[in-house]
């Protein structure tokens, strides 16, 4: 007699243990969807360099704004946005958590976020250590290939600066969070993410 198949234990990696199984799944296709094009675009468009890197900064740029409005929120509770003093023209970051005794986080959603947060800059870093290497071997070759390669590290460098900007601030507000037990406030108008993201990410990606 067969036996029925186990059902996965909670916390398992399987989407079908979503409580957002719709955000969850996005949430990983923006994730994941750019490193395809970058990598799969090199090897079947390398003539055309400048398509997949407005491809790639695109995805790259709807994964920052999903995963810091949309998914932070509903997967783990976490939020963070840059606000701006129109008087001193200085920077803060405003993080958000929800209050742990009225919401209770999804082990599944929570393993996926952190994993998919963590091991995305990871792959970027490497691709981008390729990408210089490649560099420094075509200097001295055609200036139409140089153009090339050298969009492809300002693509990587773009990349890391989203998805390391948005690894400091959840990793940060996540801390926070666990300090201080409720939904708070924190200034943090300087330092490594600040620096980091500049003002580019201040004006791109308004609350």
């Amino acid at each position: 007699m067969e036996t029925a198949q186990q059902a996965p234990a909670p916390g398992s990696l399987s989407w079908r243990l979503s409580s957002h199984p719709i955000t969850l799944l996005t949430f990983l296709f923006f994730r994941i969807s750019s490193l395809l094009v970058y990598l799969l675009g090199l090897r079947l468009l390398s003539g055309n360099f400048v398509l997949i890197f407005i491809i790639t900064i695109l995805l790259l740029a709807m994964d920052f704004y999903y995963l810091k409005n949309i998914a932070g929120r509903r997967l783990v509770g976490l939020r963070w946005w840059n606000e701006v003093d129109a008087n001193t023209g200085d920077g803060r970051w405003v993080f958000e958590s929800a209050d742990p005794e009225t919401r209770e986080i999804n082990a599944t959603d929570k393993r996926f976020f952190w994993l998919a947060l963590y091991a995305q800059p990871v792959l970027w870093v490497v691709l981008a250590v390729v990408a210089l290497v490649s560099l420094e071997f075509i200097w001295l070759t055609l200036v139409g290939e140089f153009f090339s390669v050298t969009l492809v590290v300002e693509c990587d460098f773009i990349a890391l600066v989203l998805t390391i900007t948005n690894t400091l601030a959840f990793s940060r507000c996540d801390k926070f969070s666990q300090a201080t037990g409720f939904a708070s406030n924190a200034m943090y108008g300087s330092g490594i993410a600040r620096n980091l993201a500049g003002g580019m990410i201040s004006s791109w990606f308004r609350r």
